[in-house]
């Protein structure tokens, strides 16, 4: 694979300063509502462009997870309990934010008998209540619970997602405490239980997979029926977590882009700075999405 090795980043990620006015004033609702964001809880690196544009994804069922991937910044924890207020509160900043496209997502909640499928569910019928609004989410693994995979499917959400995050080889390294078939599961059955809802997921690169792997692992997406797929440059979001092995160059980005639309993905997005939520609502646009 051709990549330039780890160390300072390279010019392809410089990205244009955010504007200070529009960040100032999503942080000061989101303050004001008492809501997290994946944006600041995982160091994401387009957070100023994002709030600039004003919008967030929002992070559900508190700040703290119980898993430990070695990738996220996402601080591990003993949780919170789950507040029945958030999804008014999360409805309310939509509101005050004008968005039309929101992304939820949530830390893992393995201490919850549903994984947290309810509350993912009550947020998603309450912002369902907001006319034109499209709701995604991008959901842990209920760890392989049907009937949690049931409940937020049955609340109706237009885009499913869930993250692969990583090749099969490298799953003990990055994410120890998931499974790389069961989180191809978690697609799959999304899809068979709801084949009108769009399914999405999201790989990271430049933690030593080759470039054969990074294309088998877009087939086993396409496998299980996935529509969607982001694929970006992993950076180490503190000290804490694993280093990035290499930076890959945006050509390679470009070449499994093309790759990828050969095994017939509806929607594409790849490239060094490309997340999960990226252009989400952009990219849904190119949909004819609506209600499910």
């Amino acid at each position: 694979m051709s990549q330039q090795k780890r160390g300072r980043l390279p010019d392809w990620f410089r990205v244009p300063s955010p504007l200070a006015v529009e960040s100032r004033r999503v942080h000061q609702i989101l303050l004001e509502y008492g809501l997290n964001t994946v944006c600041q809880r995982a160091v994401c690196p387009n957070r100023g462009q994002c709030f600039a544009a004003g919008t967030a994804t929002f992070l559900i069922m508190g700040p703290f997870c119980t898993r430990h991937c070695n990738f996220c910044a996402v601080p591990s924890g003993v949780p919170r309990p789950v507040d029945p207020t958030e999804p008014r509160r999360l409805v309310a900043a939509v509101g005050e934010l004008g968005l039309r496209h929101v992304v939820v997502t949530s830390v893992t909640r393995d201490d919850l008998a549903d994984g947290g499928a309810c509350h993912f569910a009550a947020v998603i019928r309450e912002l369902k209540r907001v006319p034109g609004v499209i709701v995604e989410v991008l959901t842990p693994d209920f760890g392989g619970d049907l009937a949690a995979l049931q409940e937020v499917v049955a609340a109706g959400p237009v885009i499913f997602g869930h993250n692969l995050e990583t090749v099969a080889r490298l799953y003990n390294k990055v994410r120890p405490e998931a499974d790389y078939q069961r989180s191809l599961w978690v697609l799959k059955t999304v899809k068979h239980l709801n084949a009108r809802i769009l399914t999405k997921s999201g790989l990271m690169v430049g933690l030593g997979e080759t470039a054969g792997e990074v294309l088998e692992a877009l087939l086993d997406l396409r496998a299980n029926g996935c529509d969607m797929v982001t694929v970006g440059q992993y950076l180490q979001p503190t000290g804490g977590q694993i280093p990035a092995v290499e930076f890959i160059p945006p050509q390679m980005f470009a070449d499994w882009e093309v790759q990828a639309k050969k095994l017939g993905f509806s929607s594409v997005v790849m490239g060094p700075l490309v997340r999960s939520s990226f252009r989400a609502a952009a990219i849904a646009a190119g949909f004819s999405v609506g209600s499910n």
